[in-house]
């Protein structure tokens, strides 16, 4: 085995798992937790693997929409879904051993710097997804593509970062969230908001679990610690810096806490958020499934924004985790697979249940003007929250606001350094931030040489 298969493999085993995987049930190591097929017994047959089973139930949706609407392209997919760690550990070694990868699979982004060098073992998607490119959020394309711009996954949604605003408490304490645009207004509503609330209430929370607010950070400047498909890693960037101080400062005030667990998308999360222990805090759209699921009781009181930044004009979004789907150089019938999960995932019929089954923000621009689609109350998140989420996704199309932030083979060790010892050092020791962040430049530049 080659050393550069061997730190992948080592790499897919190591990883954490992203939030999109909290979903994947548990099963006994390597073995499917569901398997079904869909489609007619005299239609091309594909194997499909995911490790979160709700998608692949939309995926055999989308097998019985296309065979209606394609009768001389019938097709048949056996999806089996697994464990996250499981099903990468298993497609990794599949694709080394040259048999046994399935024709067509999820992969969670965190991943997908194990497929972008010469050898990628996947089928280019570039052609595939030409009939919708001009539509989509191009830094989501991106983060699914080889070095030299060959698409190499089909995304699942944006993922758009986000402002989630406790309106009630705001209104009870008699202040006006809806003003704020930068940072600094943010810390002087977090100043109000102690006072009237007599500390009871934090403004937000600091995640020591979690790089979220560092991605808010660089997509604003245009920076990203990563340094691309090409760079190099540098944490030490005025983004993260700033942002760090800033939070650090926002703890020694008094005006938020460190999150409980590390950061809100845990249980732990979940409680200080429906007990109004914080009133606000930056996530991608992908949360609003968190209050559906685990705080129905909050319906009506959460309103969402465009997040602040720190000079007015910049960016104020980033795409923050996901999922894209694949076709391996196994597959013996790659034009059709390719076909098939890009009109899936791409087509308004796909985006429409991607949106209204799923709830994620579709990668599809158009729709996100497209009143039918995107303001339809008949769908559940467009009454939970005291705004249409597609209402905030214009304002963010339009002004060209969503920045990207690249995951890349540095990645899993960056973030594991971060959430493990610089977020903590900062946030819970009080370690100076150029001094932590020296430390992890440090540390970074010993473990990726």
């Amino acid at each position: 085995m080659s050393k550069k298969w061997l730190a992948i493999l080592l790499t897919a085993a190591l990883a954490a798992s992203m939030p999109m995987a909290a979903f994947a049930e548990e099963g006994e190591e390597g073995e499917a937790t569901a398997v079904t097929t869909v489609g007619p017994d005299d239609g091309t047959h594909f194997e499909m693997w995911s490790f979160v089973d709700v998608h692949n139930e939309f995926y055999a949706k989308m097998v019985e929409q296309w065979n209606e609407e394609n009768p001389d392209k019938q097709i048949q997919i056996t999806f089996s879904t697994y464990p996250y760690s499981d099903m990468h550990n298993k497609l990794m070694m599949s694709l080394q051993a040259g048999s046994g990868a399935p024709d067509l699979c999820d992969v969670e982004i965190g991943q997908f710097p194990n497929y972008t060098g010469d050898d990628c073992p996947l089928v280019p998607l570039t052609d595939a997804l030409a009939p919708y490119e001009a539509d989509l959020v191009q830094s989501r394309l991106d983060v699914y593509s080889k070095a030299d711009g060959t698409r190499i996954g089909v995304p699942t949604h944006v993922g758009a970062a986000v402002m989630y605003w406790n309106a009630e408490i705001f209104e009870e304490y008699g202040l006006d969230y809806k003003s704020v645009k930068t940072w600094d207004d943010y810390t002087a509503l977090g100043e109000q908001l102690k006072e009237a609330s007599g500390g009871e209430v934090y403004l937000t929370s600091v995640d020591t679990g979690g790089v979220d607010w560092m991605w808010v950070a660089m997509a604003e400047y245009g920076e990203d610690w990563t340094g691309g498909p090409d760079g190099e890693v540098n944490v030490q960037l005025d983004s993260v810096k700033k942002m760090m101080t800033m939070q650090q400062q926002w703890l020694e005030d008094g005006i938020a806490m460190i999150s409980t667990d590390g950061h809100v998308d845990l249980e732990a999360g979940f409680k200080n958020v429906s007990e109004g222990k914080i009133a606000s805090f930056p996530k991608a759209m992908w949360y609003m499934s968190r209050f559906m699921n685990y705080m129905p009781e909050m319906e009506g009181k959460y309103d969402i924004t465009t997040i602040p930044v720190f000079e007015e004009g910049q960016k104020c979004s980033v795409g923050i985790g996901g999922t894209g789907t694949v076709v391996t150089q196994q597959c013996e019938n790659p034009e059709l697979a390719a076909e098939w999960i890009a009109w899936a995932k791409c087509s308004q019929a796909g985006e429409e249940h991607i949106w209204n089954d799923l709830g994620f923000d579709v990668c599809n621009t158009a729709l996100w003007y497209d009143d039918a689609f995107a303001f339809d109350e008949n769908n559940p998140y467009n009454t939970f929250f005291r705004v249409k989420p597609y209402e905030v996704l214009q304002q963010l199309n339009d002004a060209d606001a969503i920045g990207t932030i690249y995951t890349v083979d540095a990645s899993p060790t960056l973030n594991d350094y971060m959430c493990t010892t610089t977020l903590n050092e900062v946030f819970e020791d009080g370690m100076d931030v150029e001094e932590a962040l020296q430390e992890a430049q440090d540390y970074l530049d010993m473990e990726l040489d």
